[in-house]
């Protein structure tokens, strides 16, 4: 796979600095696998005083980032990578995923637009190819939202994880379930013990207590999730089970 090109239009190009030198997203600019550019919009501004907002027609409160700026800036970095897949972080944008993570980390370059205030002039929307929301909530401007979704993105692209695998059984990978619970050393932890099938070596026996697990943790933390999940016939009895004791637990409780 080729190395990932990414192009940032923001009005703070130093918030990115420490974030895209950190981790993976550092180690994976050093090893080549991505390419990060990143363009301040003020730059493109035609006044003096290198304004980019004004005031919202109709009235209202708050201030609007000017079409114009934003266009120029997004037509500049067009010319420099003809292949951008731009995107406007916004709260109106599609609910971000790991379908949409899969799905962006095989674009060849991917192009950020950061808004900021009350938001960007509606007539950049026709200049953009996709709108991303990090959720149900609204953030000061897109940068952290950029930050999440690039970070997602990038580790998925081949070679950026030392061990590929390590993507493949994650939490809302695949199958909708929750990732199982993980342990490591010391065995025992203020009397907390490490499940003993981790340390039986069996491995069958190891895939089928993370399944179970995978299930049961779904079940209890995002019950949303589990209905769309592909469970067996005993998948579905043990969770029925686990279900009925609950609530005979809770009665006795009462």
């Amino acid at each position: 796979m080729s190395m990932l090109r990414v192009h940032i239009l923001t009005l703070f190009p130093e918030f990115f600095k420490g974030p895209l030198e950190s981790s993976i997203m550092g180690r994976s600019q050093s090893n080549g696998h991505v390419a990060v550019e990143i363009t301040n919009i003020r730059d493109f501004a035609e006044n003096k005083h290198n304004r980019i907002d004004d005031v919202p027609f109709g009235g209202g409160g708050g201030m609007v980032m000017q079409a114009g700026p934003v266009v120029r800036a997004i037509e500049h970095a067009r010319q420099k990578d003809p292949e951008l897949h731009m995107i406007q972080l916004s709260p109106k944008g599609r609910p971000f995923n790991q379908r949409i993570a899969s799905e962006l980390s095989e674009k060849s370059a991917l192009g950020f637009v950061c808004g900021h205030y009350e938001g960007i002039d509606a007539r950049v929307e026709g200049f953009m190819d996709d709108s991303i929301s990090l959720g149900d909530f609204v953030l000061t401007g897109g940068e952290i939202g950029t930050l999440a979704i690039l970070d997602a993105v990038t580790r998925l692209r081949e070679g950026v994880l030392g061990n590929p695998e390590s993507a493949l059984a994650e939490s809302h990978t695949g199958d909708f379930l929750l990732e199982h619970p993980h342990f490591t050393r010391p065995r025992s932890f203020r009397g907390m013990e490490v499940p003993e099938v981790l340390l039986s070596g069996n491995h069958g026996e190891i895939s089928k207590w993370r399944r179970q697990m995978s299930v049961i943790e779904t079940a209890r933390l995002r019950p949303d999730l589990i209905s769309k999940a592909s469970l067996s016939g005993d998948e579905i009895a043990s969770l029925r089970d686990l279900r009925e004791k609950s609530e005979e637990n809770n009665g006795k409780k009462t």
